[in-house]
């Protein structure tokens, strides 16, 4: 595909400080040039040809901008070429403590001030939600080079590649990739933004005079993408990625005082960015045959993004405090040289499977060609190698009936495919076959799985299976129990009593005849006659109306006759509705109700926007050919040389513009409900959570714990006030999940995006406060004599809230 050759883009971000020097950094009127003065100094003579003013051409110069208007400046075109197939390549260089690090990943803690990652993510994924013709996958990875030394961030998560590879960096003909680092699929902007928060937490920071936290890594945050249409997924597919690059600062060691590892984590950084430079310079250079690209670990991983087909933007990040004026300096002149590389992208479309299509296509020619010369030198010339036609199917199936029938003691075969094509056939009456007897089997008896204790144990309430599990006779149930398999006289007493005690308890039974055919699997299972249901059923109707027509008993007597095995959840669950949990579920049903209403709503006025815009289209149809019909026949003017157009022409426009006024306020209104939906379905299902809890709970104390240990819950039991530690209950704070829920509701009417961001980020740090947690309790363990026995109440207390 033919490439347009592009040069690199570069834009400079000015850090906010209090003492921004003005007379020595100037800014240009079209903000796209900086200029720096620096006054002579008087020390050095009256001679001094030092140069003390500097001008700079760029792309952009960012000052007291915003995250967002950052992004719309440097990335938001990238992106979007990134989605049609195009490499992109955004990258932050600059001092220390410049703001690399914010300008690439921003703040965590709010929303708008995020950095340019998370917004490349959520632009992704918007934009493969609008995309309706073709399927994107998308995939992350983070690279940390540190020290000369290649790191997996995302390497604890679980991943397709293999952890314990050794990593490097391996040339291929698609480009350059690292070998042994992990590539995540995910799904939606949570899951990537959960892994971008992993990787953050493993990064490699420390502090020193000039940064408190200065990252001392470069990092590479890569989104791989990758497209295949719905018409032609199997021919053409477009992949591309985007490599974010987060560079550590470059540091003078007079400033920032640096000593023992952060020291030489400072030379490695200054080492690694002066090869870089030195490939910058070689890049812009035309002349220049060899690139050094192997000097370091960076250059060689950034051998595509540099000169290569690759949109590519640099952020050079600066102080403004003139303190810092040589590294600004220093910053600019690399900016300046970047804008000298030139790029040559290109869309990477894969036709593989288009030509593996041909080749095998030629070689079932040549296969059909020699199995023709094959057969006529045997005097097969009837024998063709072509798809069964419908007349030939008929026929095998014909031949098939016959021979299963009797008639015929065998079948004509030619070719292989008939071959092929009797199997089916044989699978097909097989099937058949095996639908019938399973249609007349339960057209007159229910399955039961053998493995179902609690329904094999109604079963045995209402008398249809003994204690030994085998199915009664049915012309005995009802009477006698009697087993189908013959056992000895010991058998059939211990039989008998055990059914007669089974129908005293059965009035008790939570099972119907329509429950148990509702138990139904594919292995282990007992065949009942669906008559004896019925019977049983009516008897047991009849005997529980008695007993509710008798006079209540003592409490302490119905707990006597607590059931012996539970009811079955969906039993359970509707009881629960109507008892306990009759409030939950009004509230559930009112806001699904509102739901309901506003899809409801929101289907209509699109509906209506849908036909609104066909109308436009019919009216600009209209106008248009009456502004050919005019042209044709003359256009009439005024005296002051106004067009005059005639009555049905100024309505079709009056008509219009009321049309695109109705059409705006209709969309509006969408937007609207489509928010009011999005806020109504995350109540509905944290009211269908909470119903589904609250019912858990209230079914394992109802059925699930023993009774003795509900006895000691009662008031006057075992358990006594102060017998539970208090700071068991003082530990019961808000905690992330509480914290990120009132959050919620206060931000996600105005900022319904944010969801996914704060939900990666609570995740993460639950995760990391439980690990935090967990290594504390080892170290408690090794050390008993520094721990009480109230710290170890404590620390148990916090990992069971978390």
């Amino acid at each position: 595909m033919h490439a347009v050759e592009k040069k690199v883009r570069a834009f400079v971000r000015v850090k906010p400080t209090a003492h921004f020097a003005q007379d020595v950094i100037k800014f240009g009127p079209d903000n796209k040039s900086i200029d720096i003065y620096i006054k002579k100094d008087a020390k050095k003579g009256v001679v001094n040809n030092k140069q003390t003013d500097w001008s700079f051409r760029l792309d952009g110069v960012l000052h007291n901008t915003s995250q967002e208007l950052t992004y719309e400046t440097v990335a938001k075109k990238l992106v979007s070429e990134a989605l049609t197939g195009y490499n992109g390549t955004i990258m932050c260089y600059g001092q220390t403590g410049a703001g690399k690090t914010y300008t690439m990943t921003g703040a965590t803690a709010e929303y708008r001030h995020r950095g340019i990652i998370p917004r490349a993510v959520q632009q992704v994924f918007k934009e493969i939600s609008r995309s309706v013709d073709s399927f994107v996958t998308v995939r992350i990875s983070y690279l940390e080079i540190y020290n000369e030394t290649l790191c997996d961030l995302l390497s604890t998560t679980t991943s397709s590649g293999a952890g314990d590879v050794q990593m490097a960096v391996v040339d291929c003909p698609q480009g350059v990739y690292v070998k042994g680092l992990s590539i995540h699929s995910v799904c939606d902007v949570e899951d990537a933004l959960n892994l971008l928060f992993e990787g953050e937490t493993n990064r490699v920071i420390a502090e020193h005079t000039l940064n408190k936290n200065s990252s001392r890594s470069h990092c590479i945050f890569t989104i791989y993408i990758e497209s295949r249409f719905r018409v032609l997924s199997d021919v053409r597919c477009i992949n591309s990625k985007i490599n974010l690059i987060d560079l550590a600062g470059s540091e003078r060691l007079s400033k920032t005082g640096s000593e023992g590892r952060v020291l030489k984590e400072a030379s490695y950084i200054n080492k690694s960015l002066s090869f870089l430079e030195q490939i910058i310079i070689a890049l812009a250079d035309p002349k220049r045959e060899h690139i050094p690209f192997r000097q370091s670990k960076l250059t060689h991983v950034l051998k595509d993004s540099l000169g290569g087909k690759c949109n590519t933007v640099l952020v050079a990040n600066i102080c403004g405090e003139a303190l810092h004026v040589e590294e600004t300096l220093s910053s600019l002149r690399f900016a300046t040289r970047m804008k000298w590389i030139t790029t040559e992208p290109v869309i990477n479309v894969t036709y593989d499977s288009e030509g593996t299509v041909k080749a095998l296509e030629k070689e079932i020619r040549l296969l059909k060609q020699e199995l023709a010369m094959h057969d006529s030198l045997v005097n097969r010339s009837l024998v063709t190698y072509d798809p069964l036609t419908d007349v030939q199917v008929a026929d095998i199936r014909s031949q098939i009936h016959k021979y299963l029938q009797g008639a015929t003691d065998e079948i004509d075969i030619v070719n292989f495919r008939q071959v092929q094509e009797v199997f089916r056939q044989f699978k097909l009456i097989v099937r058949q076959q095996e639908d019938e007897v399973e249609t007349r089997l339960r057209s007159k008896y229910v399955l039961i799985d053998k493995n179902d204790f609690a329904t094999i144990a109604a079963a045995q309430k209402v008398g249809i299976v003994d204690v030994d599990r085998h199915l009664l006779k049915r012309h005995d149930v009802g009477t006698r129990p009697t087993p189908v398999s013959p056992k000895s006289d010991e058998k059939k007493k211990n039989s008998r009593k055990s059914s007669d005690r089974s129908k005293k308890e059965g009035t008790k039974s939570l099972f119907s005849g329509k429950d148990l055919a509702a138990q139904l699997s594919s292995k282990g299972q007992v065949t009942i006659p669906t008559k004896n249901l019925d019977v049983k059923e009516k008897a047991r109707n009849e005997d529980t109306a008695n007993i509710d027509a008798q006079p209540s008993k003592p409490v302490s007597e119905e707990n006597s006759q607590r059931p012996s095995s539970p009811p079955s959840k969906a039993v359970a669950f509707e009881q629960f509705k109507e008892e306990c949990g009759s409030e939950i579920n009004r509230i559930f049903k009112e806001n699904k109700s509102i739901l309901l209403a506003r899809k409801k709503r929101s289907s209509t006025v699109g509906r209506r926007i849908n036909i609104i815009k066909q109308e436009i289209e019919d009216i600009k149809k209209a106008l248009e050919a009456q502004r050919q019909e005019r042209l044709q026949q003359g256009e009439y003017v005024d005296e002051e040389g106004h067009l005059i157009i005639d009555e049905k022409e100024f309505l079709l426009i009056m008509k219009l513009k009321d049309l695109k006024e109705e059409y705006r306020l209709s969309y509006a209104e969408l937007q609207d409900l489509k928010a009011e939906i999005q806020y109504c379905q995350h109540l509905v299902d944290r009211c269908r959570n909470k119903l589904v809890s609250e019912f858990e709970i209230w079914y394992s104390e109802s059925f699930l714990i023993p009774t003795y240990v509900q006895n000691a819950l009662k008031l006057g039991g075992n358990i006594r006030p102060g017998m539970i530690p208090i700071n068991r209950v003082m530990c019961l704070e808000e905690d992330e999940q509480d914290r990120f829920e009132r959050m919620q509701e206060a931000m996600l009417p105005a900022g319904p995006d944010s969801v996914s961001f704060y939900k990666a980020k609570m995740k993460t740090d639950q995760k990391h406060t439980y690990s935090r947690t967990m290594s504390s309790l080892k170290q408690m363990h090794k050390k008993p004599g520094h721990i009480t026995a109230a710290g170890k109440d404590k620390a148990q207390s916090f990992l069971h809230v978390t």
